[in-house]
């Protein structure tokens, strides 16, 4: 009797036609957020910079909130507390769906990007403890450079690798989705230092209602915003993170399809507020967070040759490159798993570099790392910036001489008329063609 020959495991092998079509969604509106954030940073750093200095700070310690209620906050506290509530409200839908219903539900799909953002977390904060080992105060930073911002490195590959292979970009973005769990996992627990029990508890009853609620299909913003929002208050209370509530309320989201349903209700919630969290939460967050003053060439310079800027940057440059292609490569090797005829080692490089453009979560785990007052804070934000901006100049390199080599492969592609009637942009289009060009 004869067997059939095993499945060959491919690595970065195209998906299923309705998960290529909803991350195409995603990196679209990732890519215009992406640009937005970009233009908040800017803008941040033009007016911190500037003669008008003053009143950029001003604006960002501007006092306001019910202090009954211990939410008098400052205008950059607000953006990173509550404006950033709704960006990680988004990943735990997109979380809740891949895990659910997406292609991290195939235990061998899910062991690559997993694993990649297991090593980008576990690399950078190596090579940052390893650079400050001398100072117990500068270790608190530890967390700083494990992050990838997902919007930004879109952004980033959507101009300069628009004829990429689309499976790197369901890489790069499930990778994302993974770090962020991980980040999330980090805030949680590593920056609360002060638990109080009784707001924690009372927490739970908004997120049950909420969650029983969601889960018979409610769909009423005036029932579900006040039970988040009493949800938020209570986690913000508690010591622990407010965007952690965030998350939990994503999770509570039901992911899959009942009878009658077009879409489930994560994917609705998920369409209703990413426009809102790229394209208005986290470039006001940008705002807030990345106005820094250089003080001319020699501050910078200074700032730079510091041990806490070195290990952020080294960690976003070096320690993502080497934490997510060494554990993809290594996978590979010992998985005996062959990568697809469509993709290359260095591209998985390419991939690996860009997702050392760490910026929003890095920049908000450097406020928890350090206070205001304190000089490292300033650092932190410099150093974020510069890390994030050479991570995408080599990635720009790398991936640029690659998507010379992809033109002519896409471009026979995109002639090619599937079989089954799936548009032929399937077939190798990336994902972010139409936003780029």
């Amino acid at each position: 009797m004869s067997t059939a020959p095993p499945t060959k495991n491919t690595m970065f092998s195209r998906t299923s036609w309705r998960e290529w079509k909803r991350v195409a969604d995603v990196l679209r509106l990732e890519t215009v957020g992406g640009i937005l954030l970009l233009a908040g940073a800017v803008i941040a750093l033009v007016w911190a910079n500037s003669p008008w200095s003053e009143s950029y700070t001003t604006v960002s310690e501007f006092t306001f909130g019910p202090h009954a209620l211990h939410l008098d906050l400052s205008v950059s506290h607000w953006a990173a507390d509550g404006l950033l509530a709704i960006f990680f409200f988004v990943v735990g839908l997109e979380l809740k769906r891949e895990f659910v219903v997406g292609d991290l539900r195939d235990p061998r799909k899910a062991a690559i990007p997993i694993v990649a953002a297991v090593g980008g977390v576990v690399v950078p904060a190596l090579i940052y403890v390893l650079v400050n080992l001398g100072d117990p105060s500068a270790l608190r930073g530890w967390a700083i450079p494990t992050a990838t911002d997902i919007a930004f490195a879109v952004a980033v590959l959507a101009v300069i690798g628009r004829f990429l292979p689309s499976a790197l970009r369901m890489f790069l973005l499930t990778l994302a989705v993974v770090d962020d769990l991980i980040a999330i996992f980090i805030i949680a627990v590593f920056y609360t230092e002060e638990l109080a029990l009784v707001p924690l508890l009372l927490a739970l009853v908004p997120l049950a209602l909420f969650t029983f609620l969601v889960q018979r299909r409610v769909r009423a913003w005036w029932v579900l915003l006040p039970l988040a929002l009493t949800a938020w208050a209570l986690v913000h209370a508690s010591g622990v993170h407010a965007t952690v509530a965030g998350v939990l309320l994503g999770f509570a989201v039901p992911a899959l399809l009942r009878k009658g349903e077009a879409v489930s209700l994560a994917e609705h919630f998920e369409h209703r507020f990413r426009p809102i969290s790229a394209g208005v939460a986290v470039p006001i967050f940008a705002l807030f967070a990345a106005g820094v003053s250089f003080g001319g060439l020699d501050g910078l310079t200074s700032a730079l040759t510091d041990p806490v800027a070195i290990g952020i940057m080294a960690g976003l440059l070096l320690g993502k490159a080497i934490g997510i292609f060494g554990t993809t490569y290594l996978m590979g090797r010992f998985t005996r798993a062959e990568l697809d005829s469509d993709v290359a080692w260095v591209d998985v490089f390419g991939i690996a570099v860009l997702a050392g453009i760490g910026f929003t979560v890095s920049l908000l785990v450097g406020e928890l790392s350090f206070d205001a007052a304190d000089e490292r804070s300033e650092l932190v934000k410099i150093a974020v910036l510069c890390g994030s901006l050479l991570s995408a100049a080599v990635a720009a390199v790398v991936l640029r001489l690659r998507n010379r080599t992809y033109r002519r492969i896409h471009e026979k592609e995109t002639r090619d008329e599937d079989a089954d009637g799936i548009p032929d942009i399937y077939q190798g289009r990336s994902a972010g063609q139409g936003d780029a060009g």
